[in-house]
């Protein structure tokens, strides 16, 4: 048997701006594996110290840097995943994933303050350097740009993952929410940054859904601040006429090539019947709730502080009639 491992004070994570939902907070809210059944066996084994199963996971991951960069986040999330990833790294020195993981598990630990975020961003680096095409380990630095570096940092991090993967999701996702915290005058950068992304991206892409997701997060900083009611149907939100037309060229996207294949498809799927029921579409956020299903996700349902799954909870049974 591995040794115990040390007390690391394991809590749920710290979010930015409005808080999230603890993993099986309520009937609807899942943690955040997302349904990825081959994941939630891999972190149920590295729980109890059988660090091998992530190595498993990892390995045969491969090059799907979405699904990777997902796999590695989540996984490090888990309480004691620092130390079975120590053991590991100790185990396997040149390994990758075992770097990867590691300094993914310092990065967690940096933004809840229980580590100097310094020794989380050389961790990052040494994994970069095992792994140069993989943009997992920037991935991890982006994280902590975002939530602890200048502007200009949080650029960087952004672009050294999409010189990896031009059309990573999860970054996009990152940099839509800090240009909606740091952008002084209206909304037009964010949209152009995420328009700008849908266009470049294949018509295959989820990134199709990114525009409605800067309006999701413009929202929330704009009822963060005071300057719009917390419920996006009160606010008007998508009332707007360039907010209408990017929610039905996402909905119209999401119809013709669906995302049942993306690891972060239920991400995407919740932004748009979060959007639709705000748009009072009722129908069209019947049938994405159908496709959801038990797999809300904290985000947009929080924005800007609410419980997520009270709010997910009421929007479904309005929009599925009770």
């Amino acid at each position: 048997m591995p040794p115990t491992p040390p007390l690391l004070g394991p809590g749920p994570a710290v979010a930015a701006g409005p808080r999230a939902a603890a993993p099986h907070e309520c009937g609807h809210c899942p943690d955040g594996a997302l349904g990825d059944a081959e994941l939630i066996s891999a972190r149920a084994a590295l729980a109890q110290g059988r660090w091998q199963a992530a190595r498993s996971l990892l390995l045969h991951t491969g090059d799907d840097w979405d699904r990777r960069g997902h796999r590695a986040t989540v996984l490090a999330r888990e309480p004691y995943a620092v130390a079975w990833a120590r053991e590991w790294l100790l185990a396997e020195p040149g390994s990758a994933g075992a770097a990867t993981l590691y300094a993914l598990t310092l990065v967690r630990r940096a933004l809840r303050g229980k580590e100097p975020p310094d020794r989380a961003r050389q961790a990052c680096a040494g994994a970069a350097e095992l792994a140069p095409a993989d943009p997992t380990p920037w991935l991890g630095r982006l994280l902590l740009a975002r939530r602890l570096g200048t502007e200009g940092e949080t650029r960087r991090m952004f672009h050294e993952v999409c010189d990896r993967h031009r059309e990573h999701h999860h970054a996009h996702h990152l940099m839509a929410a800090r240009i909606a915290e740091t952008e002084d005058e209206g909304a037009y950068g964010l949209r152009a940054f995420a328009e700008r992304s849908a266009a470049a991206a294949p018509a295959d892409s989820p990134l199709a859904v990114l525009p409605v997701v800067a309006y999701a997060e413009r929202h929330r900083v704009l009822a963060a601040t005071g300057r719009a009611p917390a419920d996006p149907a009160e606010a008007g939100h998508w009332a707007e006429p360039a907010a209408r037309r990017a929610l039905s060229a996402a909905f119209d996207w999401w119809l013709e090539w669906g995302i049942e294949e993306h690891p972060r498809r239920h991400v995407d799927l919740n932004h748009l019947a979060h959007a639709t029921w705000g748009a009072g579409r009722y129908a069209e956020a019947a049938a994405l709730f159908q496709r959801i299903g038990r797999h809300a996700t904290p985000a947009p349902w929080c924005y800007p502080d609410r419980d997520p799954c009270e709010a997910f909870r009421a929007a479904r049974e309005r929009a599925l009639g009770g």
